[in-house]
């Protein structure tokens, strides 16, 4: 394995800073003549699997102005070009370099921190890779497709002393976390369900007829399959990565990764989780419950919120709901006239970003944990993973969240792994 590289004048400074515990504000003296960030203030990034998601994940990056991207790698000649040209016209250069292979691009001693954007089969093996190599890692959820996984993330984190943030964004979003501090702070009363918005489906075991592969430097098909089982060229693989389970994590993990996450801080229940899944007698996995061992149960829906990615937070005073591009809701009413007082609360105590990416950026430089940092991935992801195994089995399920196990059920625990192809051993 290879290891962080010595501390460099960047690496100290940063950890110096850990000292005040506070967001990371550029100080004026740090900026130029025309205002922008001194080199040695900013965090030099590059990027892996550059797609739709992440050249929105890019652009949300480069409007912090200590953000410098120099690299772009990606298995697919039209994404890297399509990146390089985003990054260049912003710099008003052409230095931003490209890469095919991500092992070239992580072994430059330049870059400090990595956005991971591809899709669900590389993540993990991505952010562990980019972690060894003793960069940060922000990456796109689901940032794991199995427990294993989410064991081997969170614990690679811990032994490289890396920041990693998961792409869980609404964990940072002002009417989210106004919702959940309603809950935590006691507005609702004890506690009793937790409503969580899912995606139906689960991608099928299909094989997609072979199709003669294109150059490699058109795709490289085999770096583009990376950890999963190989299967014959087909471009279906390329373009839609619901085509197979192979490579997309399924429905659950789809909105869960986000929904579940802020259930389990509503509940606090961020470093544990639940204790037992119940089967919901179907095969789409509607009203697939998770109890805690507190009591709360945690209810999974694909209906019933106005919006994406919902969650209900159901006490015995009150309900508060909210989903994408919709305001939260409050019985009683008069709950939604403390959100101002409450988040203003919320930052003054924990000296947090209302910007995901913002509050990665800072913990780069404090050393800080994220607010979605490995282990709260790590125990959210679980309920995505468990739950799957759930659907698979067709029955209910004891789950201990401390030891990460199924309680008497060999079967159930033979699926908590999944072996990857050589050479993306984890």
């Amino acid at each position: 394995m290879s290891r962080p590289r010595s501390m460099t004048r960047r690496t100290f400074l940063a950890r110096s800073a850990a000292l005040a515990a506070i967001p990371y504000v550029v100080p004026s003296g740090a900026r130029g003549a025309d205002g922008s960030v001194a080199p040695s203030e900013r965090i030099t990034m590059g990027a892996i699997g550059i797609g739709g998601r992440g050249t929105y994940d890019l652009q949300w990056f480069m409007r912090n102005p200590d953000v410098r991207f120099v690299a772009m790698c990606d298995a697919r000649r039209d994404r890297r070009e399509a990146a390089k040209a985003l990054v260049d016209q912003a710099y008003g250069n052409t230095d931003c370099a490209t890469y095919i292979d991500p092992r070239e691009m992580l072994a430059r001693d330049d870059i400090d921190a990595v956005l991971i954007a591809t899709s669900d089969r590389w993540h993990a093996m991505a952010s562990i890779m980019a972690m060894r190599a003793g960069k940060d890692v922000f990456s796109e959820k689901p940032c794991a497709m199995n427990v294993g996984e989410s064991q081997a993330l969170a614990e690679t984190a811990r032994e490289f002393g890396r920041i990693f943030q998961a792409g869980t964004q609404r964990r940072s979003e002002p009417n989210f976390v106004f919702i959940v501090q309603l809950a935590r702070l006691g507005y609702l009363g004890k506690l009793k369900t937790l409503t969580a918005h899912i995606v139906h489906g689960f991608a099928p075991h299909v094989w997609l007829p072979a199709q003669p592969e294109p150059p490699k430097d058109e795709v490289d098909y085999d770096l583009y399959l990376g950890p999963v089982p190989w299967h014959p060229y087909n471009r279906g693989y390329v373009d839609s990565r619901h085509a197979h389970a192979d490579l997309w994590a399924g429905g659950l993990h789809e909105w869960g990764a986000h929904t579940f996450d802020l259930c389990q801080f509503a509940n606090d229940t961020a470093h544990t989780g639940p204790v037992e899944f119940v089967y919901p007698n179907n095969d789409t996995s509607e009203g697939l419950t998770a109890r805690y061992a507190n009591g709360v149960e945690l209810v999974m829906t694909a209906s019933g919120f106005p919006g994406t990615c919902g969650v209900r937070f159901t006490g015995e005073d009150g309900v508060t709901e909210c989903s994408d591009g919709h305001d939260p809701t409050a019985t009683p009413a008069s709950l939604l006239g403390e959100r101002d007082r409450i988040l203003r609360d919320y930052v003054a105590k924990t000296r947090r970003s209302l910007d995901h990416v913002r509050d990665f950026l800072d913990c780069v430089k404090s050393r800080r944990q994220p607010i979605a940092n490995a282990d709260v991935a790590r125990k959210a992801h679980n309920i995505c993973h468990v739950g799957a195994i759930c659907m698979a089995l067709k029955r209910d399920l004891r789950w201990d969240p401390d030891r990460e196990e199924f309680i008497g059920d060999d079967e159930a625990n033979r699926m908590r792994f999944r072996a990857n192809r050589a050479p993306w051993v984890l």
